[in-house]
């Protein structure tokens, strides 16, 4: 099976695009408004892009009568973000945050989840979510769809500071990914949990893992 997206149609009765790129991390955002109003959104196209420094990137879709996402907005407007790590545990707060809500609601409260202070970040982080990131805005990158809900703002940070909590470090001082059991989109309605990992180290790079995945 194969198809040409655009110009056949699917010969499925759901498109496979997302569902082969998988599993995706969550992008649970959040943000503050010029105004103070709080905002939490989750997002499925969110990844790291280097290291040194530590750079992130999310895009967010615009909605459906072409405004842009308020979480984009006020990145821009205040030059911050913060990614809350999703879990398991809290798959039915990032759920809730993901309803579209007007731009005065605050969405924490909406999810039922706790504001914990920032230390650069003007908004306010999750404070049940295991680790998060105070992202300093850097740039946005505009690319049009073939309609306004496929045209996407991919909001570019870098990441200023880590927060995670102490109890889902293990004791040689890596995360213990069993415990906090992160949260992951799959295509359609579907997600997965991580509970399992397993190493694979590069043939004969033991020295030059440390700058790819380990320590750096």
């Amino acid at each position: 099976m194969h198809y040409a997206p655009g110009k056949d149609p699917c010969p499925l009765p759901f498109s496979p695009f997302k569902a082969c790129t998988v599993p995706r991390p969550i992008g649970w955002i959040s943000t503050v408004s010029r105004g103070g109003i709080a905002n939490l959104a989750p997002y499925s196209q969110w990844q790291n892009l280097t290291f040194d420094p530590p750079l992130v990137m999310f895009s967010a879709n615009q909605y459906p009568d072409g405004r842009r996402k308020d979480t984009v907005v006020n990145a821009e407007e205040t030059g911050w973000f913060v990614w809350n790590m999703a879990t398991y545990a809290l798959r039915e707060a990032v759920n809730a945050s993901a309803a579209a809500l007007p731009s005065e609601a605050d969405e924490f409260e909406a999810a039922g989840v706790t504001k914990a202070a920032c230390i650069d970040a003007p908004g306010p982080r999750v404070a049940e979510s295991p680790c998060q990131f105070e992202c300093r805005y850097l740039s946005t990158h505009r690319l049009p769809g073939n309609s306004p809900v496929g045209s996407i703002d991919i909001v570019y940070g870098q990441v200023e500071r880590i927060h995670v909590a102490d109890d889902v470090i293990g004791p040689e001082g890596k995360l213990d990914v069993a415990k906090i059991e992160p949260l992951a989109r799959m295509g359609y309605y579907d997600y997965a949990v991580i509970r399992e990992t397993f190493e694979m180290r590069i043939p004969g790079s033991a020295a030059a893992a440390d700058g790819l995945e380990g320590k750096a």
